[in-house]
This record gives C-alpha cells, sequence and structure tokens, in this order.
C-alpha cells in the first residue's frame, strides 16, 4: 500500500480516481489544487504524488518541484489531457516523472503507478 497524494481540479476526476486508487489498496488524500496539495504535503510524507498538470493557481509541475524539494524519494507521476507536454530532466530532485495522457483507464492507470512505485 502507497500513501498517495493526489492532486486534479476536475471534481468527477478526482473522485473517480480516488475510489480507484482506494479499491487497489492505496490511501489516498485528494485535493482540487496544486495549493491545497502543497499544503498536505508540508503536513504528511507520501510514496507518489499524482497530478493533474494544469490547474488552477499553481500547476501540476510546480507542484512537484516544490513537493519534491522537500520530500526526495517521492515519485511523480502526471496526468494530463495535454500529450505535448515536456519536462526537462533538470526540474526535480530525483528521477524523471511519468506522463499519463488522458484519456485513460484506470486499469493501465494503477499498473503504470504499482511499476513507478517499485522501482
Amino acid at each position: 500500500m502507497a500513501r498517495i497524494l493526489l492532486a486534479e481540479d476536475d471534481d468527477r476526476m478526482r473522485a473517480f480516481l480516488s475510489l480507484g486508487l482506494r479499491r487497489a489498496g492505496h490511501a489516498v488524500d485528494a485535493v482540487g489544487d496544486g495549493d491545497a496539495a502543497l499544503d498536505r504535503a508540508h503536513d504528511a510524507d507520501y510514496d507518489l504524488l499524482l497530478a493533474d498538470v494544469v490547474m488552477p493557481g499553481m500547476d501540476g509541475i510546480e507542484l512537484a518541484r516544490r513537493v519534491a524539494a522537500r520530500q526526495p524519494e517521492i515519485r511523480v507521476m502526471f496526468i494530463t489531457g495535454f500529450a505535448a507536454v515536456a519536462l526537462q530532466d533538470d526540474r526535480f530532485a530525483g528521477q524523471r516523472p511519468r506522463i499519463l495522457a488522458k484519456p485513460f483507464h484506470l486499469r493501465h492507470l494503477i499498473a503504470e503507478i504499482e511499476a513507478l512505485l517499485a522501482q
């Protein structure tokens, strides 16, 4: 079981992902924006940050950079509707984040998360 911080601004998507990840055995803290996620990351340690790239306020990339600076061992996965998103390798303290383009199947997301956590 992993402790996952989920930052997704779409309420329905956030609820769907939270439920699916919990059913897969993970503990999930789900929030609707980057600022709220950063607050949670200051209060607790997580195994994985699962963040939408485009959110109001702080975007997922800046969120991941800030969380990784505080929690260098955290794994990062982005979910995005923008398949052309490119990330520079040097923006994160640890390994390069994974990117999963929307739409995706929940089974695929869970398999990607399991593979990332197993590294």
